[in-house]
């Protein structure tokens, strides 16, 4: 059966993603374009230890929306990180935050100071905080994995809606569903704007994602593997290693994270494997593990977070270049499209 798109959606998949084209007819503007200021329909995800101002500025200066990451920042830090970014870029930018942050009022608080346009937040109930952005006149789009989220942010209010497939990175949904699955079902449930996120890493990818119904794409490891990330040059370099089938969903009494494979990955399911409770698991885990991997280079001892999708990337390029590369590979790929 095909998808229904809800009333009050206009379907606009399989559109060029070219500004000058929108500009000349504005009818058939993207709606995520339209709501962030954007050219292009691409957002960089907010990660932990990879998403500071370098990387967030330089995607929005190549014409998508570019994410500091709040989660591995202290408030002071994230601050800086805005003010940076704001004398890097005048285009639109915004920041990630997880709900679960333990500061989250005074992060909550210095976005607004910091006059922050935009901001995505996740791991959390998006009508605890969506109403205090929008009185400071913010856009909020809010991380989801499965319908019954996705109809609590129409709920909430929030703007803007990203899917996450369980291919994705780092933290995931305990529901293990794909993006090919998860974008059509939240496509049927809401009428919101809609991104797709989860194993989403080229123009190919995006063109999917549209097919399916979304309107953007969220792309995280691409850009974790970029010159302007914040990850480690051994964390990059060891990641454009990856084969397939060298990440994995573990940690699911904790917290469901996708991780590459190494010392502490083996650990980690050896004591699953065996039926560790989740104190144990927790106990393994500690704290820190993630900036040990990720920003410090300890790629035995880290938790290296990453997607699915890495496998796919062998080289570490400029923000520039990736940006190029995705929109000139959607568009060539939509001309080739013929009807059936």
């Amino acid at each position: 059966m095909p998808t229904q798109i809800p009333s009050g959606h206009k379907e606009n998949s399989y559109q060029a993603i070219d500004s000058h084209t929108q500009q000349n007819n504005p009818g058939t503007k993207n709606r995520i374009c339209q709501l962030f200021g954007i050219r292009y329909p691409v957002i960089s995800g907010g990660m932990v230890w990879c998403s500071g101002w370098r990387l967030a500025s330089a995607v929005s200066e190549n014409g998508g929306l570019g994410l500091i990451g709040a989660g591995s920042m202290h408030p002071e830090t994230l601050r800086e990180h805005i003010r940076k970014c704001k004398e890097a870029t005048e285009k639109p930018f915004g920041v990630n935050v997880p709900l679960m942050y333990p500061e989250l009022e005074t992060i909550a608080n210095i976005i607004v100071e910091e006059k922050v346009p935009i901001v995505f937040t996740s791991a959390g109930n998006p009508k605890a905080w969506t109403p205090f952005f929008h009185e400071h006149g913010i856009k909020v789009a809010h991380v989801v994995a499965s319908t019954k989220f996705a109809r609590k942010c129409e709920e909430a209010g929030v703007d803007a809606i990203v899917a996450e497939g369980f291919e994705a990175g780092g933290h995931n949904g305990k529901e293990e569903t794909t993006t090919m699955c998860l974008i059509p079902e939240v496509r049927r449930c809401t009428t919101l704007p809609l991104i797709a996120a989860g194993g989403i890493g080229s123009g190919a990818a995006m063109l999917a994602s549209m097919g399916l119904g979304a309107e953007g794409v969220q792309i995280g490891t691409r850009f974790a593997l970029t010159e302007e990330s914040s990850a480690s040059p051994a964390f990059k370099e060891f990641c454009t290693r990856l084969n397939e089938g060298d990440t994995l969903l573990l940690l699911k009494k904790v917290g469901p994270t996708r991780l590459a494979r190494n010392r502490f990955f083996e650990q980690v399911q050896e004591a699953e494997d065996r039926g560790a409770g989740k104190e144990e698991i927790a106990a393994l885990l500690g704290r820190g593990r993630a900036k040990k991997g990720i920003f410090e280079g300890d790629l035995e001892n880290g938790e290296l977070e990453i997607g699915q999708n890495v496998s796919q990337f062998k080289s570490i390029l400029p923000v520039k270049t990736v940006m190029e590369e995705l929109v000139s590979e959607y568009n060539r790929l939509l001309a080739s499209l013929r009807p059936m």
